[in-house]
């Protein structure tokens, strides 16, 4: 199969990331392939209603993959995360990145856009080795690329199933130290930043950009959620101890945060980019105030019930 100039794999398609950034290219009128382990699952049907082209595959199936990126010039990369009862696997995450990597260039893949997590000047925050290795493979490719280093997504105070992040009986619960701004990045932005990469590949060769919308203190955050909302939502910064509890790698986080500073992102300069970029409260107006109160106001159902 020859390659198709305006054809972009997008693998974790049916998740936050490469959800967003599928239907970001589709909006641009660019053609997507979404790489998915199960064509009827709702999300994948949304995808292929918008228009991808949906494609059954797994990174640990080379095969697949191979299948999966026949003709196509783009790729779109959310890391093939591997995260057990240890913690991550970086060994299988790394893998299965460098293999993907392989299997492009062998398919004529042009550009490769990858998707890592943000850099606090040590490499060593949670998670971040093994991206670090697919994104040396992606370097080493000869193809063109960009690596994108998101920060915290404001969609997290969705959450519902984690030990921290989320609203939980009217407490947020996390790592970040309460006077200190909190970098966050909405993941429709992750999006319209990565479908600008693939519009220029030449312009943003190369590039790795540290992404973040917005820079604010968690009890400023809770605040504008409990005013936007109408529910009383407040931080709970939890302790080293309670940090070390849930894992050496969420400890080591809540260290890095205080011996860095956080985040290294610069809003402007991603601001310079991507002039629509939303802050938090342009956010919460959007999409976010709308999500969040409809899970506050079941929770209200449920406990009074």
């Amino acid at each position: 199969m020859s390659p198709q100039q305006n054809l972009i794999l997008v693998t974790g398609a049916t998740g936050k990331q490469g959800g967003a950034t599928a239907r970001r290219l589709l909006a641009d009128g660019r053609a997507v392939r979404a790489l998915v382990r199960d064509a009827q699952a709702p999300a994948a049907r949304e995808l292929a209603a918008a228009g991808a082209e949906l494609i059954v595959g797994d990174f640990d199936s080379p095969d697949t993959l191979s299948t999966a990126l026949a003709g196509a010039t783009g790729l779109f990369v959310v890391p093939p995360a591997a995260f057990g009862p240890q913690g991550w696997n970086v060994e299988l995450e790394a893998a299965r990145g460098e293999a993907l990597v392989h299997a492009a260039r062998q398919a004529g893949v042009e550009q490769i856009v990858f998707t890592g997590i943000a850099s606090m000047g040590e490499n060593t925050s949670w998670g971040a080795n093994g991206k670090k290795r697919i994104e040396d493979a992606i370097a080493a490719s000869g193809a063109r690329y960009t690596l994108l280093h998101p920060v915290r997504f404001m969609e997290n105070y969705l959450l519902r199933s984690l030990p921290l992040d989320g609203i939980i009986d009217g407490v947020h619960r996390h790592l970040f130290p309460t006077d200190q701004p909190m970098k966050v990045i909405a993941l429709a932005d992750i999006g319209d930043i990565a479908a600008l990469a693939f519009a220029d590949p030449e312009g943003f060769d190369g590039r790795v950009l540290e992404l973040a919308g917005d820079a604010i203190t968690p009890p400023a955050a809770v605040a504008a959620i409990s005013k936007a909302t109408g529910h009383e939502v407040r931080y709970h910064e939890i302790s080293e101890a309670d940090a070390d509890a849930l894992g050496e790698e969420i400890g080591n986080t809540w260290r890095l945060l205080r011996h860095t500073g956080g985040w290294i992102a610069d809003v402007e300069q991603i601001r310079e980019i991507h002039p629509g970029l939303r802050t938090f409260d342009t956010w919460l107006a959007e999409t976010g105030a709308t999500q969040i109160k409809a899970l506050l106001d079941s929770d209200e159902v449920s406990t009074s019930r």
